[in-house]
């Protein structure tokens, strides 16, 4: 059936996606190389950038012309400058800087993986060797690295949604599984003073969530587990339990599981946390961005894909929680849902 307000397919169209790569590789190179951040100085020739860089002149010339004809910089035909709000999102330092996440969204893993979605189809998960089930996986400390510049606003979703509950207990001890930056446990941390946060990941992983344990201030009120969440001693009680953008990895089985394995160690009347992507009654063609990421999903995951919102509530009755308190995330294509544990 069609859609008479859908757009028209064209040639022009398919071209752009087809070449979609490139202007990825572009902004990839640009902040990978300094570029912006060379710019953010002032204006300046491509001899100048390539001089201060350690670049070749050819390279930066054909580079930075590339990055204009993409609207990233400027040009008069000599000199090259940052196009509007590049000062804010390019370049190190910036108010909004957002640099850092071509690690993330654009990694040599990710593409590693997508470039065999084919056969990802065919099998029905992942065909890679190393890929995000994989223990100690290299690519989560990128991810703890440079992810909480998009993580600090869902975690003050999260902490609000918590806080008529948490601010009258003498005491909070939580459980954060699977932490990776572990920027959702510290800012429980930060907002409540009595909180002390477990984070449970990768021992590589842990690494780098400790540096932002002590850019929160903190670092005195955690410690750590180390070691495959299905498996390791959760230790525990804890009173909130947070689960964050992991259970879709994994079939709704699997993250059931999970989940009630978790529950088994968060006290009657405690809380849980999830943050996730979410599916709802939307067509895929108006809301995209759970779609496509369900695609890394299916090529870099055995059974991993989004979860529909009504998901998560089976989900989570099924390990004992309650119905949960759910949010969306201004701006950001997560929801934040939060549930009472009413049953051992």
């Amino acid at each position: 059936m069609t859609d008479v307000s859908s757009p028209t397919i064209t040639r022009h169209g398919l071209f752009q996606i087809m070449q979609a790569y490139k202007r990825t590789s572009l902004l990839r190179t640009g902040v990978e190389l300094g570029v912006f951040n060379r710019l953010a100085t002032g204006p300046s020739g491509a001899a100048e950038v390539a001089d201060a860089l350690g670049l070749d002149p050819r390279g930066t010339r054909i580079l930075l012309n590339a990055l204009a004809a993409i609207h990233l910089v400027e040009c008069d035909g000599s000199c090259y400058w940052l196009a509007p709000g590049a000062d804010r999102l390019l370049a190190a330092g910036g108010a909004e800087f957002v640099g850092d996440m071509v690690r993330v969204f654009a990694s040599d893993w990710e593409w590693d993986a997508l470039k065999n979605l084919g056969e990802a189809v065919r099998r029905g998960g992942t065909v890679q060797a190393e890929h995000a089930e994989t223990p100690e996986y290299e690519y989560w400390e990128d991810f703890a690295a440079h992810v909480p510049v998009v993580a600090e606003p869902t975690a003050n979703v999260l902490t609000d949604i918590l806080e008529p509950w948490a601010t009258p207990r003498p005491e909070l001890k939580v459980l954060d599984v699977a932490c990776g930056h572990g920027v959702y446990g510290f800012s429980v941390a930060r907002r409540f003073a009595r909180a002390h946060v477990t984070s449970l990941d990768w021992e590589n992983v842990l690494a780098v969530a400790a540096s932002h344990a002590e850019r929160f201030g903190v670092a005195a009120r955690t410690d750590s587990i180390a070691g495959d969440m299905f498996e390791v001693p959760l230790g525990g009680p804890y009173d909130l339990a947070l689960v964050t953008n992991v259970l879709h990895h994994f079939s709704e089985e699997r993250a059931t599981a999970l989940l009630t394995r978790v529950a088994s160690v968060v006290e009657p009347g405690g809380r849980i946390g999830l943050v996730g992507f979410t599916t709802d009654d939307a067509l895929p063609g108006d809301d995209p961005a759970p779609h496509l990421f369900s695609v890394l999903m299916l090529a870099w995951t055995f059974e991993g894909e989004v979860h529909s919102a009504e998901c998560y509530r089976r989900m989570l009755a099924a390990s004992g929680f309650g119905e949960p308190v759910s949010r969306t995330v201004p701006g950001l294509p997560y929801r934040v849902l939060v549930a009472e544990r009413v049953s051992r």
